[in-house]
């Protein structure tokens, strides 16, 4: 049974309706489910599906391949083996033609696309052919093709500037479970976790399906995150460096800005990560930084500065996130570590940025809270260093409405109800005076909260808070 994912199926059913041949891409991060995806929905429709092997000769690649396509065309292994892509696209054309009186769509499948391409391969222009000469002309065909690599997908397929240029008729970048889909994913497997537990959980996993079908029943969340991290053999234990391997060639430098953001949870500059990193300037930085940003490990937020000459960068992975903070360097197979880890000094700020990542992810649930979904915005960040006259000060969230209202937004994570001090409200009242008095905004601007359990409504609340969005919001279905 496939949970959630209500976009993405309505736009595959739709493509069994189409009148014409369908070029589908479908890409996304590591473990997100791209493949049980198509294989499930899909599953009537596909004729042949094939899989490409990470770190394989073309010449395997090929043999694998053309065995795949003799056992779906129930053909023994006596024919010639393909010496080039050339040929084994050549020979399933032959095959689809075999399908041209079939009645309804069929599916041709294959994943793991990047891994393919091989340098003088030329997989690249065997597909091309494929599609411009013959596939494109099957009124019957959905071809579809996933990838992991959602950087090569993007370059290579959805900008190609060659013979696929404009060729993808349908893209979807599939992204990992949202709260509600999370919620129902548990449910389904009648793992009984509350809101505020199943964030815990998700500030490790990211909403992951492959890292949450891990959890088993009858587990605490504390259990469940040393089976996942921290035992001997656990799933999530030495992930973090194959995930980036698997992913990125050379992912040295990958690695590397993910551990200097890691440690910055403000965010940092385009010229901050250049001078934090050993990354040789030009190309090789600037490709780096788009191959995280497409996999979805980093996030840009723009400033609302518009004399800023940068957006500010943050981690997006909440496994990278939790690996480094905790992960690395400590003791595995040692009981109750996570027990112990989480009544550390270091928790509370991991689990104040993680929990800004997860509203930073669920812009869409803040908006209906909030009553504006039907109104423009835009999110940024802002930040101003200080000077002599006002000290140095961020906004992590900043929500610009284009019905005159900014929203300074502040995530608060905690086990029960927030209660606003007299310190800090006041410098909450001074972040909102500095934000007016540099940016010289016209609009009115009010502090909004962000909190897991609904916070305590004292003087102080009444006195700053505009408005409020709890937990309740993040799991809010359809959004």
């Amino acid at each position: 049974m496939i949970i959630g994912r209500q976009k993405e199926k309505e736009i595959l059913d739709r493509l069994l309706k189409s009148p014409q041949a369908e070029f589908v891409t479908i890409y996304g991060r590591r473990r997100v489910g791209k493949t049980f995806l198509i294989r499930e929905h899909y599953s009537k429709n596909i004729v042949f599906d094939f899989t490409g092997s990470m770190d394989t000769s073309t010449s395997i690649q090929l043999y694998n391949f053309y065995n795949e396509l003799n056992r779906v065309n129930q053909k023994d292994n006596t024919g010639k083996l393909p010496n080039n892509w050339s040929e084994a696209f050549k020979l399933l054309t032959d095959f689809l033609y075999s399908f041209k009186k079939h009645k309804g769509k069929i599916v041709v499948f294959i994943d793991e696309l990047p891994w393919l391409d091989k340098p003088k391969s030329g997989f690249l222009q065997a597909l091309q052919y494929f599609w411009n000469q013959h596939g494109s002309k099957m009124k019957n065909l959905i071809f579809v093709t996933c990838g992991s690599a959602a950087s090569w997908i993007i370059q290579k397929l959805l900008k190609s500037k060659g013979g696929l240029y404009n060729r993808v008729t349908q893209r979807i970048e599939l992204k990992p479970f949202s709260l509600s889909e999370t919620e129902a994913f548990f449910a389904y497997k009648n793992l009984k976790f509350t809101q505020y537990q199943i964030i815990q959980l998700y500030m490790v996993t990211g909403g992951i399906p492959f890292y949450l079908n891990f959890i088993k029943n009858g587990k605490s969340v504390q259990q469940a995150i040393d089976e996942l991290c921290f035992e001997e053999g656990g799933l999530l234990t030495n992930e973090f460096k194959p995930l980036y391997q698997s992913l990125f060639k050379n992912a040295d430098y990958h690695i590397e800005i993910i551990r200097v953001l890691a440690k910055h949870h403000n965010g940092l500059s385009r010229k901050q990560l250049l001078e934090k990193t050993n990354i040789p300037k030009g190309g090789t930085f600037s490709r780096v930084i788009d191959h995280l940003l497409d996999c979805g490990f980093m996030k840009a937020l723009p400033s609302i500065d518009k004399k800023a000459k940068d957006s500010t960068f943050k981690i997006n992975d909440f496994y990278s996130l939790f690996y480094l903070k905790f992960i690395e360097g400590n003791i595995v197979s040692r009981k109750n570590t996570w027990q112990s880890l989480a009544n550390s000094a270091n928790f509370a700020s991991w689990s104040g940025y993680a929990f800004e990542i997860i509203w930073l992810n669920h812009q869409e649930n803040i908006h209906a809270s909030l009553g504006i979904s039907g109104v423009y915005t835009k999110v940024n960040s802002w930040r101003f260093a200080g000077n002599d006259e006002i000290a140095g000060v961020q906004v992590d969230l900043v929500i610009e409405r284009n019905d005159g209202i900014i929203h300074l937004c502040e995530a608060k994570f905690t086990n029960s109800e927030y209660t606003l001090a007299k310190e800090y409200t006041g410098k909450l009242r001074q972040k909102r005076a500095a934000f007016e008095y540099i940016t010289k905004t016209k609009k009115s601007v009010v502090t909004t909260l962000l909190t897991t359990y609904p916070a305590n409504r004292n003087s102080y609340y009444n006195e700053e808070i505009h408005s409020e969005v709890s937990m309740d919001a993040l799991f809010h279905k359809g959004i």
